[in-house]
């Protein structure tokens, strides 16, 4: 499962704008994709009550619906974007976007709505597709790591934001609005792209669209040990964040019975996430993407099963479940950035087909662990963070073999 020759990785730094306006830019674009889910989440009830959702735990589905249409997308984007460029690929994804927004908010059925989301998940997926592309195109190895961390800072103001600014929406008039709100958002996003960023991949560079090639490419990235253990990792963690984000309006109305601290309690848990990825960014680069990822998954597990044992001891508040859920964030935070790095270290020159099956594999294997985890849920946190330890534990296997054993390194 080693890389071929052709893959190694460059220590590129070839973007095309100013380093802050290429991370602000890119964050942007990844940012849809959790402005998607996220500003969602205090419409849910309204949602299933307007559409005749009689279930609570159906309510869900608006968001595994997004998710799925994300996951079995991305496997088209990168062999596009590989073919076509960057530029034509991401602008096409983000005008869609814009348009399958607007569909869901004049849906008037839960089919329509659940089509819409699967049909805005699928346009979502070429933004994380192709901005992974891009910094791959520009940056490798340790600086791609910090790229990607700094993205993810700016990027996580989505989800500390989203939900207050649905809440918001909610008050001002009816969900359909977030809805339209996201389609403005994401149309001022397009027009950012396309007046500020060139094509990074050049004419010579580009691969051509035949299936040999396409699955050639493919079993390339899976031949490659570090590209397919750090994407299980990634999506097994994901699975526990996604089971987090379908369960926390539930959680928040019918464990803790404070749905009205939804939008508070929220955005203090993900802004973990987010200043994780500050503290990566800056010590990346001195201790290595390794060292840093293989000791925040320990403490993902850590707090994991410290949770799992406030909860089954009947000892659970909303404070222990604020502070141990923003700490395995936190720690989240610090490793993502470096297992997609890592995941894509060596795939340079099929940037956008490895990019295109690391998003389908995490996304789908996400999407499907969450939803297991959400459904699951029975008025307590028990599921939850079952779900979570156990991912942790699979993911930290995973990595170990990926390794050889040789975890923990500065490399």
């Amino acid at each position: 499962m080693d890389a071929q020759p052709h893959l190694s990785a460059a220590s590129a730094n070839k973007a095309p704008l100013g380093f802050r306006e290429f991370v602000s830019l890119i964050a942007a674009i990844m940012a849809l994709t959790a402005l998607g889910i996220d500003s969602m989440l205090p419409a849910l009830p309204a949602i299933g009550e307007a559409l005749g959702v009689s279930e609570p735990n159906h309510r869900q589905y608006v968001i595994t619906a997004f998710l799925l249409g994300f996951a079995f997308a991305q496997l088209a984007y990168g062999p596009l974007s590989d073919r076509f460029g960057r530029r034509p690929v991401l602008a096409i994804a983000l005008v869609s976007y814009v348009l399958t927004s607007a569909l869901a908010a004049l849906s008037d059925s839960f089919t329509m709505m659940l089509v819409a989301r699967v049909l805005m998940g699928a346009a979502a997926a070429g933004a994380r597709v192709v901005a992974v592309a891009l910094v791959r195109d520009c940056y490798a190895g340790r600086a791609m790591a910090r790229v990607m961390s700094l993205t993810f800072i700016v990027f996580m103001a989505a989800p500390i934001i989203a939900p207050s600014l649905g809440q918001l929406v909610m008050f001002l008039g009816s969900w359909r609005l977030i809805f339209w709100a996201v389609a403005i958002v994401a149309a001022l996003v397009a027009l950012w792209f396309w007046l500020r960023m060139p094509e990074t991949l050049e004419p010579g560079a580009r691969l051509s669209l035949t299936p040999a090639r396409v699955a050639g490419d493919y079993l390339l990235v899976l031949r490659d040990r570090c590209a397919v253990g750090y994407t299980l990792a990634i999506a097994l963690i994901s699975g526990g964040m996604f089971g987090f984000i379908g369960s926390i309006q539930q959680v928040m109305a019918d464990t803790f019975h404070r749905a009205d601290l939804l939008a508070v309690i929220f955005p203090c848990v993900a802004g973990t996430m987010a200043i994780g990825s500050f503290f990566n960014a800056r010590l990346v680069m001195t201790i290595g993407m390794r060292r840093i990822s293989h000791n925040a998954l320990s403490g993902v597990i850590l707090f994991a099963a410290i949770h799992l044992a406030i909860t089954w001891t009947g000892h659970e508040t909303l404070w222990t479940f604020t502070i141990l859920q923003a700490l395995m964030m936190g720690c989240m935070g610090l490793a993502n950035a470096n297992f997609s790095a890592m995941a894509m270290e060596r795939m340079g020159e099929i940037a956008g087909t490895a990019s295109s099956l690391q998003g389908f594999v995490t996304t789908l294997g996400g999407a499907v662990i969450g939803a297991a985890i959400g459904q699951a849920f029975d008025g307590t946190t028990v599921p939850l963070y079952t779900g979570f330890l156990l991912m942790g534990v699979l993911s930290f296997i995973v990595i170990a073999i990926t390794e050889r054993g040789r975890m923990f390194r500065s490399a």
